[in-house]
């Protein structure tokens, strides 16, 4: 039997498994078994906690759909309460590596739980080429994108993991569940793309909804909401530090002068549970 814990930011749910002794074999298949909502688990992925040998811990994070991402920011507030209140560490602040690189996480802790947690998402990318995306040299600002004959404009964010972001008057009249497997496959993105619709509500306050590569529509996305801010900065819209409201609650962002992305949010111990292996 694999043991785990499912823990969620914002609605954002993963299930957690402790790999620091124990391999699991197969990870992709094991999330889309896991992930299933109505013969599974039910989670938007897995994510394996591993030994590191550059920092305190590895994370990998697989989506409902068997695909591994580079990151998960939501997955990173849950992984330090996860690692802290396991036990397996002490320390209120520590790192965690990702296929997008080191991600440092600061704890605010009470009574032994933690409340919430700040982490630092690093420096976005901005080129076309690191998004990817197709098309000439350059960063990809309001730019016109065709979807089925209708155009929208996008800008493109890579939070270690692309984000095509799509500022809107109104999150709630997106057709996100029609549009967003269309835009996370579309021939302009090489690896798919996360999708957000961004509704800017004053300097310091967006709305956001999230179709996940891999995943669908989400309740939150950490990287999601750190690139919806970048793109909110890049159009005009915005101030560097902003709360970014979600179905459940809110992420606070700051685009630092260094040019550095910082969010701070909660983190949601749920149930702890056990799956049979084979």
């Amino acid at each position: 039997m694999i043991q785990f814990t499912k823990l969620h930011g914002l609605g954002n749910d993963y299930l957690f498994v402790d790999c620091l002794e124990r391999a699991v074999a197969d990870p992709e298949s094991l999330s889309v078994a896991m992930s299933d909502r109505h013969c599974g688990v039910g989670a938007d992925g897995i994510i394996l906690v591993l030994p590191s040998d550059q920092c305190d811990f590895r994370m990998r994070m697989f989506n409902a759909d068997g695909s591994e991402a580079e990151t998960c920011g939501n997955g990173i507030r849950c992984f330090a309460k996860y690692v802290y209140e396991g036990g397996m560490t002490d320390k209120l602040a520590f790192s965690i590596d990702t296929l997008a690189g080191p991600n440092e996480v600061e704890l605010s802790v009470e009574d032994g739980r933690v409340l919430s947690v700040r982490s630092d998402m690093g420096e976005p990318k901005l080129m076309r080429a690191e998004i990817p995306m197709t098309g000439p040299q350059g960063k990809v600002i309001d730019e016109p994108i065709d979807v089925d004959g209708e155009t929208y404009r996008v800008t493109c964010v890579s939070m270690g993991n692309p984000h095509a972001v799509f500022l809107v008057d109104d999150v709630e009249s997106v057709p996100l569940a029609e549009i967003g497997p269309k835009i996370e496959h579309h021939p302009k993105f090489p690896n798919r793309t996360n999708v957000e619709v961004v509704q800017v509500i004053d300097r310091q306050n967006i709305k956001v909804r999230v179709w996940e590569r891999g995943s669908g529509i989400v309740l939150a996305c950490g990287s999601g909401t750190c690139a919806s801010v970048v793109a909110s900065v890049l159009n005009g819209r915005v101030d560097r530090n902003v709360s970014a409201h979600l179905a459940l609650g809110v992420l606070k962002i700051e685009w630092r002068e260094d040019n550095r992305v910082i969010q701070e949010g909660p983190a949601t111990r749920v149930f702890d549970g056990m799956w049979p292996e084979n």
